[in-house]
């Protein structure tokens, strides 16, 4: 559900929550982290590499696709009626490490790894 993404979203320390193109977004340190798109309730997800990428798509059909728009970014959209909670998550924190400064990553991997 939208409030189980958002929970999960706002897991991650540092997010900001603000809106684009009148939908929910969220940064990190001022930068992109993810955005829900309302034309299909997808999630925008970065720091996707094409091989993978495709490989979600035909693994996963009906969770992962994309739009012209996308296609020559390192991205998936992921429809969150079906993408799994712990994928979410998954696919957010390698987003945030690429966000957060090292320092950042460490503390959160050692808070992590303590729970």
């Amino acid at each position: 559900t939208k409030d189980e993404m958002r929970q999960i979203v706002m897991s991650f320390p540092g997010v900001e929550e603000g809106m684009s193109y009148g939908s929910p977004a969220y940064k990190v340190r001022g930068k992109f982290f993810t955005r829900l798109r309302k034309d299909d309730n997808s999630l925008v997800l970065l720091d996707i590499p094409h091989d993978e990428r495709d490989m979600l798509m035909e693994a996963a059909p009906e969770t992962f696709h994309t739009t012209p728009h996308y296609k020559d970014y390192p991205s998936v959209l992921a429809r969150i009626e079906t993408l799994h909670p712990g994928s979410l998550k998954n696919f957010l924190e390698r987003r945030w490490k690429g966000l957060v400064t090292k320092k950042q990553a460490k503390e959160y991997e050692e808070a992590k790894n303590a729970a």
